[in-house]
């Protein structure tokens, strides 16, 4: 069977594939098919609504069982600017990775409270739409001051947060760890389990 996993985000798409690269599925990213994402609204209100929105929008215009993300950062000092408007906040979408995490290390620069926290939310739906499954992964830990590691295209704030418990960020661990402890690969673990399970 084959899955797309639906996300123009090359990190994320190389986290989820790699975590579900053992299962019996082809699996298919963005690239590998055609589709006019200009009426792609991500307007939800919570992670939730907007991987539903953007796992239904690919799954009707490709036919296939799909799979969507909606992730963000809840940071203390940083009430309510980010959330499930991260990508969009400071620099904004179109910003570069590099833009957009200098932007957000300046607002950081004079905060003490570092704390912070990531979320992942992760729909599937089969090829109408209709959703099969949901998952979401919380990761908490803390901000650096600068960046500790070179920056991985598609998330950046991996390389200046630290998740609790550890000492690197979260970029300089192994991969099993980042599997084990991210938000994502919480998320994707509980998604994992129930296509081990189904007769898709």
């Amino acid at each position: 069977m084959k899955l797309l996993i639906a996300t123009g985000n090359q990190g994320k798409f190389n986290e989820i594939s790699a975590l579900l690269s053992d299962l019996p599925l082809e699996l298919v990213s963005l690239q590998d098919v055609e589709v006019d994402e200009s009426q792609l609204e991500e307007n939800g209100e919570t992670y939730a609504e907007n991987a539903l929105i953007k796992a239904q929008y690919f799954a009707q215009r490709t036919g296939l069982t799909t799979l969507a993300d909606d992730s963000g950062i809840v940071v203390e000092a940083l009430k309510n600017e980010l959330g499930v408007k991260t990508r969009r906040w400071g620099a904004g979408a179109q910003a570069s990775d590099e833009e957009w995490i200098a932007h957000f290390l300046k607002r950081m620069e004079n905060k003490n409270n570092r704390q912070a926290k990531f979320v992942c939310h992760i729909c599937v739906v089969d090829k109408e739409g209709n959703c099969l499954t949901t998952a979401e992964g919380e990761t908490e830990g803390h901000l650096t001051r600068q960046l500790m590691t070179p920056i991985k295209p598609g998330i950046p704030l991996s390389s200046c947060f630290i998740i609790e418990n550890h000492t690197k960020v979260h970029s300089a661990l192994t991969t099993e760890e980042k599997n084990a402890t991210s938000h994502r690969g919480k998320a994707v673990k509980q998604i994992k389990e129930f296509l081990s399970n189904s007769s898709l």
